[in-house]
C-alpha cells in the first residue's frame, strides 16, 4: 500500500521524535510557561514534524506525498472542530458582556457559607466554568478571590486550590464551550453532545465523591462572615444590569442541546441571543466597549461586533473584577486553532511513518478486554500528558493513537473520547511542568504538589474511568452493522 513505510520503524526509532518534542517543550515551557502556547509549543510540533518526516523519508522509505496526505487529511478531520473553537470564542465573550455570566455569578456565589465554603467554592467554579468553558479564566478570576476568602476564613490554602481547580476542571471537562471536550469528541469522531451525554457517567460519580469529602472537610474548619462576598456582588451589581430574565439565554441554549440541535447550530443561535440581550441589558457596556461617549446605534453595533471577535475590557473599580469579565472573542482562540493545526502535522507525519503504530504495538498486548482497552489509554493519555507537557497535544495523541483499535475491536468511539477526557483533561494541572499545572500554580500561588492532594475531581475521574471499565457498566460498543463495516 502506498501509505504504509516500507521498512517499519521499532517501537524505539519511533520514540525519537516524541523524545525531540518532549525535550524541546520542556525548555519552551520553562522559558515561556504557560505564554508557550503563543507561538513556540506550535514552532516545537513543525520541528518534530519535521524529524519525523526526516527519519521517515530516509529509513522508512516514506515517500514525501505520503506524509503530505496524513497531515491533509488529520486537518480536515478538525475542521468542524475548528469552526466550533471560534464560535466559542464569540459565545464565551456575548455571554459575558451581555451579563448572562455575570448575573450566574451574582446568584452564585450567594451560596457561599463558612461551614460550608469549600464544597460551595467548588460549586461555584463549576458553574463558572461551565458556563464559560474555561478552567485557566475561572481559576485566574474567580478562583483568586475565593482563595483569598477561604484564607481569612482559616483554610488551608491546599484546599482551597483543590475545591477551585476541581471545580473549574468538571466545568472544563463536561462543558460545550469548551475547547477541549470540543476536541476530545471531535479527535474521536464522536458527535459534541454525544459525548457530553456519555463522559456523564464517570463524571458525576467523581464529582458527587469530591464534594461530599469537600462538604466534611468544611465543618472541620473556622469561619467568619462573607464581607468580600458581599463587595464583589456590589461592584458586580454597580458594572452590570444584573436580572433574572438574563437566564433565559442558558435556558433556551439548553433546549437546543436537549432537543440534539448542531452544536454549531446551537452555538451560534446562543451567540446571537446574547448580543440581542446585550442591546437590551447593557448598553453603557456596549458604549464603553466601542470607545463612544453616548449610547448610539452605531455604538452599540461596533460594541457588538468587538464583542464577538475581538478583546474586550470593562472597567469596573475592581482588579479582579476587571480580569473576571475581561473577554477575548473569536480572535482569543486562534492560539489554539494554530496549535491544533500544527499538532495535527504532526500527527500525521507519526501516522504516515508508520511510528505511530510501532509504539500502539507495545500497547496492544494488554489490550485483551475492556477494562485493558480503558487502562491502556488512561496510562497513554497520562503518560503523553507528562511528556509532552500540554493537555491539547495528549488528547489528539491519544486520540489518533487508539482510534482506529477501538473500532477494530466494536467499542463505540465515544468510549473513547470520554476515556480521554478523565485521563488527559482533569490530570493536566497535576502536573507541575505541564502548562495548565504552570498557569494554576503560578495564578494562584499555590505550587502544584500542594494542592495535587486535594483536587479530588481530578484525582477521581481516571480511576472511576477504569472502575466503570472493570465492570463493565453501559460500555458503548458498535451495532453489528458498524462493526461488519469497520472490519471490512
Amino acid at each position: 500500500m502506498e501509505n504504509s513505510p516500507s521498512k517499519t520503524p521499532s517501537p524505539l526509532l519511533s520514540l525519537v521524535p516524541l523524545a525531540v518534542l518532549v525535550g524541546l517543550l520542556f525548555v519552551t515551557i520553562s522559558i515561556w510557561g504557560s505564554d508557550a502556547l503563543s507561538g513556540a509549543s506550535q514552532i516545537v510540533l513543525l520541528f518534530s514534524s519535521a524529524v519525523c518526516c526526516l527519519i521517515g523519508m530516509t529509513v522508512c522509505k516514506v515517500p514525501w506525498k505520503t506524509f503530505e496526505a496524513a497531515i491533509v487529511n488529520n486537518i480536515t478531520g478538525v475542521g468542524t472542530a475548528l469552526i466550533i473553537l471560534l464560535i466559542i470564542g464569540a459565545l464565551s465573550s456575548s455571554w459575558m458582556i451581555s451579563g448572562v455570566v455575570p448575573t450566574l455569578i451574582y446568584y452564585g456565589v450567594q451560596l457561599i457559607h463558612p461551614n460550608l465554603f469549600l464544597v460551595s467554592t467548588c460549586v461555584i467554579c463549576a458553574i463558572v466554568s461551565v458556563v464559560t468553558g474555561s478552567s485557566w479564566t475561572t481559576v485566574a478570576t474567580i478562583g483568586v478571590a475565593l482563595l483569598g476568602i477561604g484564607q481569612v476564613q482559616g483554610f488551608d490554602e491546599g484546599w482551597i486550590a483543590g475545591a477551585i481547580i476541581s471545580g473549574a476542571y468538571f466545568g472544563d471537562k463536561i462543558s460545550p464551550l469548551s475547547d477541549t471536550t470540543v476536541l476530545a469528541s471531535s479527535v474521536a469522531g464522536i458527535p459534541l453532545f454525544k459525548h457530553i451525554r456519555y463522559l456523564m457517567i464517570t463524571t458525576v460519580p467523581s464529582i458527587i465523591i469530591a464534594l461530599l469529602i469537600f462538604t466534611v472537610a468544611g465543618f472541620t474548619n473556622a469561619t467568619t462572615d462573607s464581607v468580600h462576598i458581599n463587595e464583589f456582588r456590589m461592584t458586580l451589581e454597580s458594572t452590570f444590569n444584573i436580572s433574572l430574565w438574563l437566564l433565559i439565554v442558558p435556558v433556551i441554549t439548553g433546549m437546543l442541546i436537549a432537543k440534539r440541535v448542531p452544536a454549531i447550530i446551537t452555538l451560534f443561535i446562543s451567540s446571537l441571543l446574547a448580543v440581542v440581550f446585550a442591546l437590551i441589558f447593557q448598553p453603557e457596556v456596549l458604549r464603553e466597549i466601542s470607545g463612544a461617549v453616548s449610547v448610539t446605534a452605531e455604538s452599540l453595533f461596533t460594541g457588538s461586533l468587538i464583542t464577538l471577535y475581538g478583546s474586550t475590557q470593562i472597567e469596573t473599580g475592581s482588579a479582579m473584577l476587571n480580569e473576571l469579565v475581561a473577554t477575548r472573542g473569536m480572535s482569543g482562540m486562534m492560539n489554539t486553532v494554530w496549535l491544533i493545526l500544527c499538532a495535527m502535522c504532526f500527527g500525521g507525519s507519526m501516522v504516515a511513518s508508520g511510528m505511530l503504530t510501532s509504539i500502539i504495538s507495545v500497547f496492544l498486548r494488554f489490550m485483551q478486554n475492556t477494562f485493558g482497552m480503558v487502562a491502556s489509554t488512561v496510562v497513554s493519555g497520562l503518560f503523553f500528558n507528562i511528556c509532552t507537557a500540554d493537555q491539547y497535544i495528549s488528547i489528539i495523541l491519544t486520540g489518533k493513537m487508539y482510534s482506529g483499535t477501538y473500532k477494530e475491536k466494536g467499542y463505540d468511539s465515544c468510549l473513547l473520547s470520554r476515556t480521554i477526557e478523565d485521563a488527559v483533561t482533569v490530570t493536566s494541572p497535576l502536573v507541575p511542568w505541564n502548562s495548565c499545572g504552570l498557569t494554576q500554580s503560578t495564578v494562584l500561588g499555590v505550587a502544584t504538589l500542594t494542592y495535587l492532594p486535594y483536587c479530588f475531581f481530578n484525582l477521581t475521574s481516571p480511576l472511576m474511568s477504569l472502575f466503570i471499565a472493570a465492570i463493565g457498566y453501559k460500555i458503548a460498543r458498535l451495532s453489528p452493522e458498524v462493526d461488519n463495516k469497520a472490519n471490512q
